[in-house]
């Protein structure tokens, strides 16, 4: 009988953190369990510990990569001279408001990642200072380490925001949310540091 090779076992891991990204930004932390996260990736409960040692193992990995993702797009966007202005239109749109599974990981679980285990936590930290660190450098071009604390603070209205909207049940109202979200934000730009 062959084995996989490494490179096999990678593209697995790959197909199930993915796969788990939407599901759990859809349904929760708690939301599903190790059967379900592995029948959307396409495997068995049988290939889950080739993996990973536990389901906290596997949302750490999950969020990482999520975080990671939005590193990238950051970077992508540091490129363009509106991309901090592109960035938070499409994060407070009604469009990222209604699609939690394939929307930030943040907006989707940020309650839950506060009261989850410390291996969650950190991987939730880690990555979310790294995602501020790519909006300080998107936010001030010329000094990104000063701008730690308002991208901090850009990220606690998005999120905030994001949120609130989606649990706005009234349509306008919510996208009144996403709009004063989006003020809140250059009201804070605008605003000298402390």
């Amino acid at each position: 009988m062959a084995r996989y090779g490494k490179e096999h076992k990678e593209v697995t891991r790959r197909r199930i953190v993915k796969s788990a990204g939407r599901r759990l930004k859809k349904d929760g932390l708690d939301g599903s369990g190790v059967t379900t996260l592995m029948a959307d990736a396409g495997l068995t409960n049988g290939a889950f510990y080739a993996h990973f040692a536990s389901k906290d193992d596997l949302v750490a990995a999950t969020i990482a990569d999520q975080l990671q993702e939005q590193q990238v797009l950051l970077r992508q966007l540091a490129d363009e001279p509106d991309g901090f202005t592109r960035f938070v239109r499409a994060y407070l749109s009604p469009g990222h408001r209604d699609d939690a599974e394939e929307g930030c990981p943040s907006g989707a679980l940020l309650g839950e990642v506060a009261r989850s285990s410390p291996a969650i936590r950190r991987a939730y930290s880690t990555g979310i200072l790294g995602v501020a660190d790519d909006l300080a450098a998107l936010m001030t071009p010329g000094a990104p380490a000063a701008g730690r604390r308002q991208a901090l603070g850009c990220i606690a209205i998005l999120v905030g925001t994001l949120q609130l909207a989606r649990a706005i049940d009234d349509p306008q109202e919510s996208e009144a949310v996403l709009a004063e979200g989006a003020r809140a934000i250059s009201a804070l730009l605008a605003a000298p540091e402390a």
